[in-house]
């Protein structure tokens, strides 16, 4: 027998790319990534670059449809769109509203490419013209009052095609209140993926720019959560399990993978991570600069994501990504 090595040789599994593939332990497919997009209602045609967003767009109806071509023939599984309508009001009439932006162009996404998993947002903030995630009264954001608004959207969004409905809302018990729509309509076999831990987080903003959805006045302090809680994920996330989630979530993604992890390890559930707008701008930005390898870095931040216990990872990388998965 030969002397024992005096020290761990690492370098062994690490000195060929097929090795190295070969004992990777965090892999990344397209089966685990899903692009957002934002549908505007005004023009069919529209391809308006975010300009907080480099490589994204505010895209008509039409010109998503052009859009998907390329990353459907590359392997996107999912999507999940955002609606930008023309109209808002008070009252967010256009988020149920049969023949809105979501509604129509999920009737055009799901007749196109069936094959895609189709997620929409559930949220009245596109849409109500304080630009609040629920109904407001006295400067105040009502939150049984919108329940049933948020039930009435997610309800007519899975009509015109939605496979999956996503709450991000934050609205105390929204997730019960879908859940009994859907099911009395009978949309049983309608997954909800819940926006359960979502963080009031100043890494949204360049979303806002793009969904046109900043508030009027104050901030989503009352509803989202304090960025320096943990503990209160575990008791949000119990909570929509318990009232009928079938996914959870975590927002953002890079800046709370702590709880991301503590989520993973306390819930046997499919779990998502938003890689959100800010931090996708800011290696962009660092991109544009010449400071860091967009892609490489881009590929190291989600594999961080999925790391840390996700297996599900919303990303505005991911179409321009697909090739290199």
């Amino acid at each position: 027998m030969p002397d024992k090595e005096p020290f761990f040789r690492g370098r062994r599994l690490r000195s060929t790319p097929g090795l190295r593939d070969m004992v990777r332990e965090t892999r990344i497919g397209p089966q685990d990534l899903v692009q957002p997009y934002f549908v505007v209602e005004n023009d069919p045609q529209a391809r308006q670059e975010i300009s907080s967003m480099p490589g994204q767009y505010q895209l008509g109806r039409e010109a998503l449809l052009r859009e998907l071509e390329h990353p459907v023939g590359q392997g996107l599984r999912a999507i999940v769109l955002f609606g930008v309508p023309e109209h808002k009001d008070e009252n967010a009439s256009g988020a149920s509203d049969p023949r809105g932006v979501i509604q129509d162009v999920a009737r055009r996404v799901k007749e196109a490419y069936p094959e895609l998993t189709l997620i929409t947002d559930v949220c009245l903030c596109e849409y109500t013209s304080h630009g609040h995630c629920g109904l407001v009264q006295n400067g105040h954001v009502l939150n049984d009052a919108t329940l049933e608004r948020l039930a009435d959207t997610a309800l007519s969004q899975v009509q015109a095609g939605a496979d999956v409905v996503a709450p991000s809302d934050m609205m105390d018990g929204r997730i019960a209140a879908i859940r009994r729509r859907l099911d009395s309509h009978g949309y049983v076999h309608t997954p909800i993926l819940s926006y359960a831990v979502k963080y009031a987080s100043a890494f949204y903003g360049p979303f806002r720019e793009a969904a046109q959805s900043a508030p009027e006045f104050g901030d989503r302090r009352t509803y989202q959560m304090d960025p320096g809680n943990r503990r209160e994920a575990l008791r949000e996330a119990e909570a929509d399990i318990e009232e009928g989630a079938d996914m959870l979530m975590v927002k953002p993604a890079q800046p709370y993978l702590d709880v991301l992890r503590t989520i993973r390890e306390r819930f046997d559930y499919p779990l998502a991570a938003y890689q959100v707008s800010g931090e996708y701008s800011m290696l962009k930005a660092a991109e544009r600069m010449g400071w860091l390898d967009g892609t490489q870095v881009a590929l190291e931040a989600l594999n961080g994501i999925k790391r840390a216990g996700a297996d599900l990872i919303l990303s505005y990388f991911t179409a321009e990504l697909l090739p290199l998965l």
